[in-house]
């Protein structure tokens, strides 16, 4: 068994998950890199947690089928011969709007909440035991403000993440004390996946709305979001069962005029 740590990120080829597996590299963390179809960048997200000196697996899986979460544990467990921490970062969405959101199908609404939801429980239910034998496990979903506010790119998502928080707080109190369960919340992210999503042009109008509105005046980077999911992991071992909002207080109701403010 090896002396350092262990941590699986799903989706981790870019974004968030790329972020969180650096981050947790330079921590100390050996790393198993998971991704469903962007193998170029997860090549290049392990790449980059090697050079930070982490012992890396680089495994495609889909979250959403249940022999694949339990193989990816298991190439870690062969690999390393324990599990000290989970996070659950692979996600998916539909881009509908507000004006269409009657729009999608069951189907559309399944494959999102397999992914984003089905997918988190199986992978916890196939680390658990390992997480335990570890000793002080972690895991943190990541969620969205979505899943708190009811706002989002799609029906389907917001329930999706609505139901990775009510799961967290659940796991929280069922895995304590030996494992801490927390989620983390960002509102918009500068990331590919938002321009993928809704093109460029659409993704700087959301943007500008976003900073003009939230209290902070700024979106979060990938970077931003992995530096909190690294808190909750290899810190703050007294909290569980939290939801971290990282909207820059998009959540208190927008910019207000108090104290000469606009």
């Amino acid at each position: 068994m090896t002396e350092r740590k262990v941590v699986i990120v799903t989706g981790s080829a870019t974004g968030v998950g790329a972020a969180t597996a650096l981050l947790l590299a330079r921590r100390g963390y050996d790393v198993l890199i998971n991704y469903s179809k962007s193998e170029a960048e997860a090549r290049q997200s392990e790449a980059a947690c090697r050079e930070a000196g982490a012992d890396t697996l680089l495994l495609r899986g889909d979250v959403a089928i249940d022999a694949e979460c339990k193989a990816l544990v298991q190439a870690a467990v062969v690999r390393w011969g324990r599990i000290d921490a989970l996070v659950n970062n692979a996600g998916i969405s539909t881009f509908s709007g507000a004006a269409n959101w009657d729009a999608l199908d069951a189907q559309t609404f399944q494959h999102i909440l397999g992914v984003n939801a089905v997918g988190a429980f199986q992978m916890v239910r196939a680390c658990v035991p390992h997480l335990k034998a570890a000793g002080a496990g972690s895991i943190v979903n990541v969620s969205s403000i979505a899943g708190a506010l009811g706002i989002g790119s799609s029906v389907p998502y917001i329930a999706s993440k609505g139901a990775v928080n009510a799961m967290t707080l659940y796991l929280a109190r069922a895995l304590a004390p030996e494992i801490r369960v927390n989620a983390v919340c960002p509102g918009l992210i500068t990331s590919r996946w938002f321009v993928d999503g809704i093109g460029q042009e659409g993704y700087e109008k959301v943007k500008a709305t976003y900073e003009h509105t939230a209290p902070l005046g700024r979106a979060c980077t990938p970077e931003d979001v992995a530096e909190a999911v690294v808190w909750l992991v290899d810190g703050a071992r007294t909290v569980t069962g939290e939801l971290v909002l990282l909207d820059s207080g998009m959540h208190l109701g927008g910019k207000v005029a108090v104290a000469g403010k606009t």
